[in-house]
């Protein structure tokens, strides 16, 4: 259940209506928002090109505080709570720190930047050790409006990259919590040809019908709270197969988890999980495997 979410905004990528697009999950007991803006030092000192610039903070602070006075008065009519921090440093160090202050964030939600390479790269390492140090679920948000997607109710049609789980682990339990905002949920596993070791057409179909039936077992799950759940099993390179499940699914948001069970699960699940946040083009959920 998500009570309690932090918004962590710059502006230039998260504004006010991608926290409309989130107050669907009232449904399923959201009742208070907490926003930050964390303001680069470096951006500080950069804007005058002398150094750090005190007057300078202080003028980003009040921007930042008339931009949340003005939809902290939006969502106190519709009956939310709203927190807000304004701080000067890192970022994930300021998540890091906001979490533990609040103590029950059920929810952190972060922008994403188009950036070059090594930004990307960066941008990644934030990502994960968001996630490691917080043990929360991270909601990367992408508008989508250059793809022509534009998420309204990013939690209405969500896909889950199974990545071999089993019914018992988190992103499953986490997704069956929001039920009352999901309408149908994909789920899915992409095998590698590798996975392919029988070469005739029966030996092949086998394969699929053993993946399958793990897909089927998650669907059952959700299904049983009333929740349509649709199995589909993809065979390529990881990356560009979820995409395309994510885009053939019709799908709001990708959902996977950030760490498994076993060695191999948690490189599989960490890697792919950080690769889609950076480069998908469509919202992504990690769920670590604490929650």
């Amino acid at each position: 259940m998500i009570k309690k979410l932090l918004f962590v905004t710059r502006f230039e990528d998260l504004c006010f209506d991608a926290v409309q697009s989130l107050l669907d999950l009232r449904r399923t007991g959201l009742e208070h928002i907490v926003f930050l803006n964390v303001i680069d030092r470096e951006k500080v000192a950069l804007r005058r090109g002398t150094g750090y610039q005190k007057q300078e903070e202080i003028k980003l602070r009040e921007m930042a505080n008339i931009r949340f006075i003005d939809w902290a008065e939006t969502l106190f009519e519709q009956g939310m709570e709203v927190g807000v921090y304004i701080v000067v440093g890192s970022l994930v160090q300021q998540v890091v720190r906001a979490v533990e202050k609040e103590g029950d964030i059920d929810l952190v939600v972060i922008g994403h930047r188009k950036t070059g390479r090594l930004q990307r790269f960066l941008s990644g390492s934030d990502t994960s050790e968001i996630v490691h140090r917080t043990e929360r679920p991270l909601l990367v948000y992408k508008y989508l409006v250059q793809e022509g997607l534009v998420p309204d109710r990013p939690f209405e049609r969500p896909m889950l990259a199974s990545g071999r789980l089993t019914p018992d682990q988190a992103p499953v339990h986490f997704l069956k919590e929001l039920g009352a905002v999901c309408r149908e949920i994909s789920v899915i596993h992409v095998a590698s040809e590798k996975d392919l070791k029988e070469t005739t057409a029966m030996g092949i179909q086998k394969t699929r019908k053993e993946t399958r039936a793990g897909l089927d077992a998650i669907c059952d799950v959700f299904e049983a709270d009333g929740v349509a759940a649709r199995p589909h099993v993809y065979i390529g390179e990881t990356l560009p197969e979820i995409e395309k499940a994510a885009r053939e699914c019709n799908a709001s948001m990708i959902v996977t988890g950030s760490s498994g069970q076993g060695a191999w699960q948690q490189r599989w699940m960490a890697g792919v999980a950080v690769a889609l946040a950076e480069q998908s083009a469509f919202p992504t959920l990690l769920i670590p495997s604490g929650r």
